[in-house]
């Protein structure tokens, strides 16, 4: 890699992997619907003038990328993060989207895997059960669940990603935007109450936190991502990815007093351990096919 792609490695996983502590400190000021919904209708401001850039045949995937990876995937793992007790937890259980979709790559592209991937899944599925088998995360399996959930969702958006041409990162992250940031800010006035006060009391920590989701993570790591997609394979670039859920970790430890008991330690090594032999499996695999 060039040493500015090496650079841009680390910011990508610094923001991604701080951006879960953005998120806990937003939803613990802000109800998680309106959050996400004031994150999403920023985004859509923004962007608003790559909004009609989408080729013609690509409108119903996008439409659908956008609610799966948009509405779907953030919304849950927002509403997730305020209901789990710690961001370790769920920094790990969003990497479930690599085993997810690795299955969902056999059952719906129909594509082939071998027995060590197949091993990396159960790996990857048995830590996250080691996690919530911990009594520190009893009282929030609910959340762990949603995040589970969340990644689930997110991976069937990476298959429909899959098929998406012509499409740019920037008119992609527009209509996730515009598609998200209204129907949450929906759903926050149909299921959450007190919006307005909320959002009257909230701190500069609070609004700071829906800066730093859109801007950082949304716009600036996923167009650095997006970059390093194009000149290098994923199979090269996803595994390095993993050192943000490791951040995500350290930043919670250290920044929020997370608990880190010796459960969650292990299992967060059988998840992320499962999750890098799926990769390295893959790039391996690519290399020697025809």
């Amino acid at each position: 890699m060039a040493p500015i792609d090496i650079f841009l490695v680390l910011v990508v996983n610094v923001v991604w992997g701080f951006n879960f502590v953005a998120a806990k400190l937003g939803v613990n000021e802000l109800p998680p619907m309106l959050l996400t919904g004031l994150r999403f209708s920023l985004i859509a401001v923004l962007l608003a003038p790559l909004i009609p850039r989408v080729p013609r045949d690509q409108w119903r995937p996008v439409l659908w990328v956008a609610v799966t990876a948009g509405l779907m995937h953030f919304g849950l793992l927002f509403i997730g993060i305020d209901r789990v007790g710690d961001i370790s937890s769920a920094a790990v259980a969003i990497q479930l989207n690599i085993p997810f979709v690795t299955i969902l790559g056999v059952a719906v592209l129909k594509e082939t895997i071998r027995w060590r991937r197949i091993a990396g899944i159960v790996l990857s599925f048995a830590g996250v059960a080691v996690i919530g088998f911990d009594p520190h995360v009893f009282n929030y399996l609910d959340g762990l669940f949603l995040c589970v959930s969340a990644a689930f969702s997110m991976a069937v958006a990476m298959i429909i990603m899959r098929r998406l041409r012509g499409v740019g990162v920037f008119a992609l992250q527009a209509w996730m935007g515009l598609v998200t940031g209204p129907s949450m800010l929906l759903l926050s006035f149909l299921f959450e109450a007190e919006q307005g006060a909320a959002m009257a009391e909230a701190s500069a920590i609070g609004w700071a936190a829906v800066l730093y989701t859109a801007l950082g993570s949304s716009l600036v790591a996923h167009a650095a991502n997006y970059r390093l997609l194009q000149r290098y394979p994923v199979t090269l670039t996803a595994p390095m990815m993993l050192l943000a859920p490791v951040l995500g970790i350290m930043f919670g430890v250290t920044l929020l007093g997370d608990a880190l008991t010796p459960r969650m330690i292990v299992g967060s090594a059988m998840t992320l351990t499962g999750v890098a032999i799926i990769m390295l499996r893959e790039r391996k695999i690519a290399g020697t096919a025809p």
